[in-house]
């Protein structure tokens, strides 16, 4: 094969499907599909019922539908921060709101490192850009068992200075016939994040006695829920669990280990009509939004040094 044939059948790999090459894994009925944009999950199903909500092959991935988001989880306020007395500017990916937000790896193509039938382990090198002039590593295991699905993210600072990070996901738990209002939701979180109309952080709230206390489980009924919730109650293993649960019984739920000590939560209201309030973003975060700017429980990584998270979805 020449150069020339070689290129053009790259090229014809990576125009395929608007989310890049495809990996499926599967096990005990557990299957899901990783996608090379991303690094992502664009689906994951249990016996054939869906439990996370996807999107097509051919489909621009929708509302963060599975993304990964690094090297900061939603939003930064004017994309502008500070950090070791250097002003850094981002580009402003949400411009109608002015913010930059999800990161810089949810759009990247992602390669592959390991393939097997239950698991699949992909990684990206960030490489030092305007806005974020440093190098990161990213790393994540999927898997899929009888026990659910398991995504060991791991994420390395190969560079000569420390740098700044977060990290969250943002898988969306869907039982299927059961629209949002239906769900009764649990998150084990004792205050929620106050936002302006940017949906950025101005203050913060104690949710006991309030239509966002969900820590003993509450039907989410008419609420409307973008929001971050913090000050969460960890089980026995240092981690949190989030749940939903349809009115004939069907629970799924997402535990995060201790690596994530907040959780947004988001019921679809600004998506399309078809997937208007079908689902809920259930999002393990290593710190609130805005954080580059607050300096709120933010990651600070030293050369050489390996962050590491785990989560779980169970149904």
């Amino acid at each position: 094969m020449t150069l020339l044939s070689e290129a053009m059948d790259t090229a014809a790999q990576l125009t395929r499907a608007l989310s890049g090459t495809q990996w499926t894994i599967s096990s005990a009925g557990h299957e899901a599909v990783v996608v090379e944009v991303g690094g992502g999950l664009r689906r994951y199903a249990v016996d054939g019922a869906p439990v996370l909500e996807g999107y097509e092959p051919d489909e621009l991935c929708p509302g963060s539908c599975g993304q990964v988001l690094a090297p900061w989880p939603n939003r930064i306020r004017d994309g502008q921060y500070h950090f070791r007395d250097e002003t850094q500017q981002l580009a402003l990916n949400e411009p109608d709101r002015h913010n930059a937000i999800h990161g810089l790896v949810n759009w990247a193509r992602w390669r592959l490192v390991e393939a097997h039938d239950d698991r699949v382990t992909v990684e990206h090198d960030l490489v030092p850009q305007r806005g974020y002039p440093w190098p990161l590593h990213l790393r994540t295991t999927w898997s899929v068992s009888a026990d659910g699905l398991r995504a060991e993210h791991e994420v390395t600072n190969p560079g000569a200075t420390a740098v700044p990070f977060g990290m969250a996901v943002h898988p969306y738990l869907i039982i299927p016939g059961v629209p949002v209002d239906d769900l009764t939701l649990t998150v084990p979180a004792r205050s929620r994040l106050l936002v302006d109309g940017r949906l950025l952080p101005i203050g913060a709230a104690r949710v006991a006695g309030t239509e966002f206390d969900f820590t003993e489980g509450r039907k989410i009924g008419s609420t409307v829920l973008d929001t971050a919730f913090g000050d969460v109650d960890p089980d026995a293993e240092g981690g949190t669990r989030c749940t939903i649960v349809a009115p004939d019984g069907r629970t799924v739920s997402l535990w995060a280990d201790s690596a994530y000590s907040w959780w947004q939560i988001y019921t679809s209201d600004t998506l399309a009509p078809a997937r208007l309030r079908k689902a809920v973003a259930v999002e393990p975060m290593t710190c609130p939004p805005d954080a580059f700017r607050s300096g709120r429980d933010l990651i600070i990584l030293a050369p050489g040094e390996t962050w590491r998270g785990t989560w779980i979805v169970q149904s």
